[in-house]
């Protein structure tokens, strides 16, 4: 197992956001968590990566208790993670926001895929013709790719992919599944959250639903499509 996540209890001031949330995911898995807007999974992600750290409740990865470390030390042992807003800079070129990214590999890592711009640039064809643009004047699917290419130079074993297709045109929404499929093949454990549930579907191999801060349901994404009472009472599908 390459992350636990054990009865989280995470809160944002006085409220109360997450409850007892417990998932799990093995290496080489591809994991969604699923769920509607606000239903608390990109706080699911801050609570793993340390951002927002939970006041109960534990992570474990590679079978190190890492909860409440802080992000940066949670990155260093191999966690990526992609946040839904991207974050990019928009005065530096793409070359420039990638160089940013670049990381010795995490300890442990020799079944870890070990990245360099040109290999990304490879996997990324647009963001090798757009190497000199700036950040900034990126399309949302050219910014969604760099954001991941900078985040897979860190080298993780565990990527977070927090809302991946949100606000992309379908045929980029494709692209970033062909993305998620290829970077499985090269070993990196996924989890992603999203709404988007046909494109997570097709994507994954099991799925988590949450709903108002709780986890719901846990099974393979097979059943989920059969399961048409819980795909319309917490998805509305």
């Amino acid at each position: 197992m390459i992350l636990q996540a054990i009865d989280l209890e995470t809160y944002y001031g006085l409220s109360h956001i997450l409850f007892s949330v417990s998932l799990e995911i093995s290496a080489g898995e591809v994991v969604v968590l699923l769920g509607r807007n606000g239903a608390g999974k990109t706080t699911t992600f801050r609570s793993i990566m340390g951002l927002t750290a939970p006041k109960q409740g534990r992570v474990i990865y590679d079978g190190k208790d890492i909860t409440g470390l802080p992000s940066y030390r949670v990155a260093k042992l191999g966690i990526g993670f992609v946040p839904e807003d991207r974050r990019i800079f928009p005065m530096l070129t793409v070359r420039e926001n990638m160089e940013i990214g670049e990381k010795a590999p995490p300890p442990h890592s020799q079944d870890v895929q070990r990245w360099s711009i040109e290999s990304l640039m490879e996997l990324f064809p647009r963001l090798g013709q757009l190497a000199n643009r700036r950040g900034g004047n990126l399309s949302g699917g050219e910014q969604q790719m760099l954001t991941i290419a900078r985040t897979l130079l860190g080298n993780p074993r565990l990527l977070l992919l927090d809302e991946p297709t949100e606000g992309l045109a379908p045929v980029i929404v494709e692209t970033i599944g062909e993305l998620i499929q290829e970077l499985r093949s090269r070993g990196v454990t996924i989890l992603l959250s999203e709404q988007n549930v046909e494109f997570s579907l097709d994507c994954a191999d099991r799925a988590y639903i949450i709903d108002q801060g709780r986890i719901v349901y846990s099974n393979r994404v097979e059943n989920l499509r059969q399961d048409t009472d819980a795909m319309k009472r917490y998805l509305a599908v």
